[in-house]
């Protein structure tokens, strides 16, 4: 068996869509991969459905690495093992960790050849997500493959400056979950007219996600698309002076920049 490569500190939902995701695109073998969890049980179950190594001694996982992916709670870096030091030696170290900056990064991994964050979202589970991610300094050519290969796992990726992460992590971090809602609300208007149930929620689902994939794939603005659905004196024209009325793009403005200031809070913790 071939020494694993990547190794995952932490093994929840992230870490597991990026192990699936160099999977399924033959990035790795699942011989190349091993990980280690807090109390093992998540590893150990991600091992029995991947094949990736499960490896409870630090030093025996860390040691057989290039790669180092940190996927564990955020506010557990601040108890971290103080042998990481040294066990990431010239590796490349890869964190998922939110409102977790390079500068603090740096100090539990300081020895580390390089230092990259990545803000994924929940979609990178079936690699739909959208990942902001920058490096604390200029990435090898070697590198840059390893951090494409894992970001291609899981979406698609932008890289950005570091100062840019916090509202990356208000727009593509807690963005579905404000979808989520607008679904829910779209949901509850059909009920309210009148629709079932199921029916409600299936309009409400199928409605976004078609919208979503020909916002995607038209290359077009949403305005443009929007006027083309809109009538003069119509149904969406009525629809959307209700939305004009309520300054529904002030709230989501709003909404955006509430969750980039804790996002900025929660860094500066």
């Amino acid at each position: 068996m071939a020494a694993p490569q990547i190794a995952f500190l932490g093994t929840g939902n992230l870490a597991s869509a990026i192990v699936r995701g160099l999977l399924a695109n033959k990035v790795c073998a699942p011989a190349d991969l091993a990980g280690t969890s807090k109390t093992g049980a998540s590893a150990q179950k991600l091992a029995a459905e991947t094949g990736l190594t499960f490896e409870p001694d630090l030093a025996k996982l860390l040691g057989a690495a290039d790669t180092v992916v940190v996927a564990f709670k955020p506010q557990s870096l601040a108890s971290a093992d103080a042998r990481l030091a040294d066990l990431t030696r010239g590796k490349l170290v890869i964190s998922v960790l939110a409102g977790k900056r390079l500068a603090r990064l740096a100090q539990v991994f300081p020895h580390a050849r390089n230092l990259v964050r990545f803000l994924p979202n929940t979609p990178s589970a079936i690699g739909a997500g959208i990942t902001g991610w920058c490096a604390a300094s200029p990435l090898s050519p070697a590198d840059h493959a390893i951090v494409r290969s894992v970001l291609d796992a899981i979406g698609v990726a932008v890289e950005v400056a570091e100062p840019h992460l916090d509202a990356i992590t208000a727009l593509g971090g807690s963005g579905p979950a404000f979808l989520f809602e607008f679904v829910a609300a779209l949901r509850e208007g059909g009920l309210a007219a009148g629709l079932p149930p199921d029916v409600a929620r299936r309009f409400a689902t199928e409605t976004v996600l078609g919208a979503a994939r020909l916002l995607a794939r038209s290359g077009a603005d949403p305005e443009t698309l929007r006027a083309q659905v809109t009538s003069p004196n119509g149904t969406t024209h009525a629809g959307l002076q209700v939305m004009a009325a309520a300054n529904f793009r002030a709230t989501m403005r709003d909404t955006i920049l509430a969750a980039t200031r804790r996002a900025e809070e929660l860094a500066k913790d």
